[in-house]
């Protein structure tokens, strides 16, 4: 229950080429959340930090924090492809901070889905 699997996750660059060109998008101050069905009925993540975030040590922090917020809060999230993407600003949040912006933009998805 608690792992984050190769069949939860986007691998391709084709799923997120996808994702970039038709997807939905929720904002929050420090990500940006791209959505759309997927072709299977588990939720699929996938995370983007850029560059322009921080060098590799605070890239790879940020996506660990992420992928700790999926682990732990995998039932929360509906049977999507959902590319989360890091903007500026993300590098000074700590783990609670990545938790609260998470929290509502998947509040945010599960609203916007329950009513598609």
């Amino acid at each position: 229950m608690f792992t984050f699997t190769k069949d939860e996750r986007l691998l391709k660059r084709a799923d997120f080429l996808r994702l970039s060109d038709g997807a939905r998008k929720i904002n929050t101050p420090c990500f940006l959340v791209l959505w759309t069905t997927g072709p299977g009925s588990v939720c699929r993540i996938g995370i983007t930090v850029s560059r322009k975030v921080g060098n590799a040590v605070t890239r790879n922090r940020i996506k660990r924090f992420v992928r700790e917020y999926y682990r732990l809060h995998k039932a929360l999230f509906p049977p999507l492809d959902i590319n989360i993407i890091a903007r500026r600003g993300a590098e000074k949040l700590d783990y609670r901070g990545v938790c609260q912006e998470l929290d509502r933009a998947v509040e945010r998805l599960a609203g916007v889905t329950r009513s598609c």
